[in-house]
């Protein structure tokens, strides 16, 4: 037994080192890559454009190397250039590749973040067992130990000793008794806050990585899925709204947002801790732990817009992967990938090892006509004509064909009937109750234009039957057909006058 417990140790001890965090900090490079990483990378300034983190890392081993920190006899710095070493961190998990405002970034991955805590703890000093720290943890055993309390008269009695508690406390200051805590008290009342405040920056991040790394896993299956899109649309569309509770992690953050999420907590938190840093006792805490307790109301909200920021990209991703999802496309791609490896397998088990013949020039398409220039709107060819018969047209309810433009036809076969100067205004009232409509006024018009025609100064008003039945009453410049055409005569205007329906 005691072999198996000592193995089971052993494994998963092995497991833990394997983890980036530990990794970090076990490596040969571990002191150079904790240094570099701290001051690239500071709770104000969580992400870090790629060039100019290279260039501070580049910077950052310049000024090592100048101070004799790195020897031929004991390398303390990694090989290559900054962007290699900034790279090569990426690849194992310390830093992540994002874009913001369409510029690439590094950003700390959880893991960096807990090794960056880890190591800041253990150089600044040696954990103490302190009242405040003891206090925190009996007051998280009370709270815990009441919220699982399902019988109500338990808790009942619980809530009125704490309130007894309050009123005893209430009336002590009402009385003028007020016991003072010494500065020795408060200082380690500060020093838990801290403590338990450097946890956060990793807590966030590991909140993002889930978030990032749930969205991988849905894209992933998206692109595998082979069911038809209206099926895939409903189950991933709600998977991108619902994303935040697709993790434990992300479920743990939205309770959590519940006390931080409101901006007027957080303006709360930073007075608070502005009314601390004023008290006699902040004299005794070091520049360090000054600046971090100033600092938590910054972490906290950086940490909350990273987990949102996460959170709305993911969302974006998986509704963008949903709409361009196309099985039948995205089959068609895998098949023809597959095909290319396959033969380019099959080439290098038939082919010597060499030189390979470029290809200089890809087959040309046939694409048909192709414009020579935006502004040619002229079709490649002709139209085919119009179907002009009445047999394969349907109507649901009525024949809208009424409703559409003059019936030049009618209209110019009603024309070659009249004689020459003919007026049109007395040749309209003489059309057919099925050429008398406005638009036919209009084609008359036109059509009397063509041949030509001759204005008088009198006034002529006809009255047009819309297909609905009722009229309308027009007014214009008397016209008269000229019999033979004149080239420079301009069609007149019709004016719609007060119709008598």
């Amino acid at each position: 037994m005691s072999s198996t417990r000592t193995e089971a140790a052993y494994l998963r001890s092995v497991t833990a080192f394997k983890n980036p965090t530990l990794d970090l900090l076990h490596g040969r490079f571990a002191p150079f890559v904790v240094a570099v990483l701290s001051i690239v990378f500071t709770p104000d300034r969580p992400a870090v454009a790629v060039a100019d983190a290279h260039v501070e890392v580049a910077e950052a081993i310049d000024e090592l190397r100048a101070a004799g920190i790195d020897t031929d006899d004991d390398r303390r710095i990694p090989a290559g250039t900054a962007r290699e070493i900034c790279r090569g961190w990426v690849r194992v998990g310390w830093l992540g590749l994002q874009i913001e405002d369409d510029v690439e970034v590094y950003r700390l991955s959880a893991h960096a973040v807990g090794a960056l805590e880890i190591a800041g703890r253990a150089g600044g000093g040696r954990a103490r067992v302190s009242r405040s720290r003891v206090r925190t943890l009996l007051d998280a055993v009370d709270r815990l130990a009441r919220d699982a309390e399902s019988d109500p008269a338990r808790r009942r009695e619980a809530l009125l000793e704490e309130r007894a508690a309050l009123d005893a406390e209430i009336a002590a200051l009402d009385g003028g008794v007020v016991e003072p805590l010494d500065d020795d008290h408060l200082l380690e009342e500060a020093e838990n806050v801290i403590h338990l405040a450097r946890e956060l920056p990793a807590d966030f991040s590991r909140v993002a990585e889930s978030i990032a790394a749930m969205q991988r896993d849905v894209v992933a299956e998206l692109r595998r899925d082979v069911r038809p899109t209206g099926d895939v649309l409903r189950e991933y569309l709600e998977r991108g709204r619902q994303v935040m509770q697709a993790t434990p992690e992300g479920r743990a953050f939205q309770g959590a947002l519940r006390l931080i999420g409101d901006p007027e907590n957080i303006d709360d938190l930073t007075d608070q801790l502005h009314a601390v840093l004023t008290q006699p006792f902040s004299r005794l805490m070091t520049p360090e732990q000054r600046g971090e307790l100033d600092a938590i109301a910054r972490r906290v909200e950086a940490g909350v817009q990273e987990v949102l920021t996460a959170q709305r990209r993911a969302s974006h991703v998986i509704t963008a992967q949903v709409r361009t999802h196309d099985p039948i496309r995205d089959r068609q791609v895998d098949d023809l990938l597959r095909s290319v490896m396959a033969g380019l397998h099959r080439w290098s088990q038939t082919r010597s090892p060499g030189r390979v013949e470029p290809v200089r020039t890809l087959p040309l398409a046939d694409i048909g006509h192709l414009r020579r220039s935006l502004g040619d709107v002229r079709p490649p060819g002709a139209p085919a004509p119009l179907a002009s018969g009445d047999s394969d047209v349907e109507f649901v309810d009525a024949d809208t064909r009424a409703w559409g433009g003059p019936h030049y036809a009618e209209l110019e076969a009603y024309v070659a009937t009249l004689p020459g100067g003919f007026d049109l205004a007395t040749a309209f009232a003489g059309a057919d109750a099925e050429t008398r409509r406005p638009v036919d006024l209009v084609g008359l018009l036109e059509i009397v234009h063509r041949e030509g025609l001759v204005e008088t100064d009198d006034v002529s008003i006809v009255e047009a039957v819309r297909p609905d039945g009722t009229t309308r009453r027009f007014a214009f410049g008397a016209v008269i057909a000229a019999p033979s055409r004149v080239s420079d005569a301009e069609p007149p205007t019709a004016t719609e006058t007060d119709a008598d329906d």
